[in-house]
């Protein structure tokens, strides 16, 4: 094979695209993988891992603010913003590196550049170097996606920010609006509140977390109102109006009222759109379908030969699906039997505001609406000695039956280390339990994982400690 000559290129080095690789050349395919930023992608550089290291910070401050609780005294406790945001990016560096060394361990190709697909399994890279092309039997595109952005609510990157701005403060701001509750708007306005800054959060939905489970979405508001947030659900953001160091906001409520308010700085969580300008899809004749690449459950777009993984496939968008469907869409290309496609209602999801979200499979409304007759079951945090040992007396488990079979439909938790405990219920649906088994499992004590057991007894009037 030519030198640059491959089995299988991977466009973009995500979670999805650098674990797609790295599979490819473990099944012995002579891999490349280019990509024209950075190795890990958005979630490890922009993401996933530098969100969570400011929100441990957050966390830290929390407890150490409250510490009388636990009979510790502390005085004087302060933050820096400049090293809080330090350590953040030397996490995602960290993290970034260790991307670099597998990619040598496994022998794969890298190459730093743009890449746009000529056809014919050709595909043209204009790197720091200059251009170049190489050809691949197999073309996996794992781009990714960005923030979406609305009309008239653009970001200026100064008063207006999108994730990026908000993980990289100066200083911080003394109040901030934040558009869209989902996953990334909510982990800020629990970062942003948690360190004292006046937080107002926006949802056009009726509810915060509007993915969530009803009954978790309702408890969360509650929690998030308690800690001092400022929730407004059902409204629109009419217009945004920054100023020398301000931005001044119209919002439209669900009486039709319009109000207008002054902020330090927005943030705006309103969604993703996938990465596939540039690459000459359309030229190739890849479907590409309000911002996200069409794809079959093998990962393959209808073109010979091409395939796209992760976000830049559409929903959901978690990198952890990015990663399980780059080994599905490789395996399925070196021929390894027992491959399944990828079913999504076993991809847990996760929050990690404060108290943190997780849930895997159906909430109670779409088992419902799918037509189960179901059986519910419910486990307070309170009822368990660990949590309120821990001083986390505040969350709830809740879990799904279908009435007939005993099939775990879905499972739907908020409280501390929930995001840590979704993934027996993932293990149970992916092993397609049933309440038999979860009941018989011996869950060790104290942990807080006994409430999933409880939880599931109580969806059989079995409930022991509540």
């Amino acid at each position: 094979m030519a030198e640059n000559s491959f089995d299988v290129a991977v466009i973009g080095a995500g979670p999805g695209g650098y674990v797609a690789a790295i599979r490819a050349a473990q099944l012995g395919l002579k891999t490349v993988i280019i990509e024209r930023e950075h190795m890990g992608g958005i979630c490890l550089n922009w993401g996933c891992i530098p969100t969570k290291a400011l929100l441990r910070t957050s966390e830290l401050y929390h407890a150490m603010t409250h510490s009388d609780a636990f009979g510790i005294s502390v005085e004087g406790v302060s933050f820096d913003m400049e090293k809080i945001v330090k350590r953040s990016r030397q996490v995602a560096g960290q993290l970034s590196g260790g991307i670099s060394f597998l990619m040598k361990k496994n022998k794969v190709t890298v190459i730093d550049g743009q890449a746009r697909l000529a056809g014919d399994g050709r595909i043209a890279v204009d790197g720091e170097d200059g251009a170049s092309e190489i050809t691949a039997k197999h073309i996996i595109i794992a781009t990714g996606a960005r923030a979406r952005t609305l009309p008239g609510l653009e970001p200026d990157g100064k008063r207006i920010w999108t994730y990026k701005e908000a993980m990289v403060p100066e200083t911080m701001p003394k109040s901030l609006l934040v558009v869209g509750s989902g996953a990334i708007g909510i982990e800020f306005a629990s970062f942003y509140r948690t360190l004292g800054a006046e937080v107002t959060v926006v949802e056009i939905m009726d509810r915060v977390l509007p993915v969530e489970d009803v009954e978790i979405s309702e408890f969360a508001q509650k929690a998030f109102e308690r800690q001092g947030m400022k929730i407004k659900t059902g409204t629109t953001v009419e217009k945004l109006e920054p100023g020398e160091d301000s931005v001044t906001v119209t919002l439209k409520g669900p009486d039709g009222e319009s109000e207008t308010y002054t902020v330090e700085r927005v943030i705006l969580a309103v969604g993703i759109t996938g990465n596939v300008e540039n690459l000459g899809l359309e030229d190739v004749g890849v479907n590409v379908d309000r911002g996200h690449v069409v794809i079959d459950e093998w990962c393959r777009t209808g073109v010979d030969g091409v395939y796209a993984i992760g976000d830049v496939a559409g929903p959901p968008w978690l990198a952890h699906k990015a990663s399980h469907e780059g080994i599905v869409c490789v395996e399925k290309i070196a021929g390894v039997e027992g491959v399944h496609p990828l079913d999504t209602s076993r991809i847990p999801g996760c929050t990690y505001c404060w108290p943190q979200v997780a849930s895997v499979g159906m909430t109670e409304a779409a088992a419902k609406d799918a037509g189960h007759e179901i059986r519910v079951g419910r486990f307070p945090y309170q009822g368990n000695g660990k949590a309120i040992a821990l001083g986390e007396p505040e969350g709830l488990i809740k879990t799904i039956f279908d009435k007939a079979t005993g099939e775990l439909l879905g499972a739907h938790m908020i409280g501390a280390e929930v995001t840590e405990l979704i993934q027996g219920y993932s293990i149970a649906k992916t092993l397609e339990t049933t309440e038999a088994e979860l009941m018989h499992a011996v869950f060790p004590h104290p942990t807080l994982s006994e409430m999933m057991h409880e939880s599931v007894l109580d969806a059989y009037d079995r409930v022991i400690h509540m």
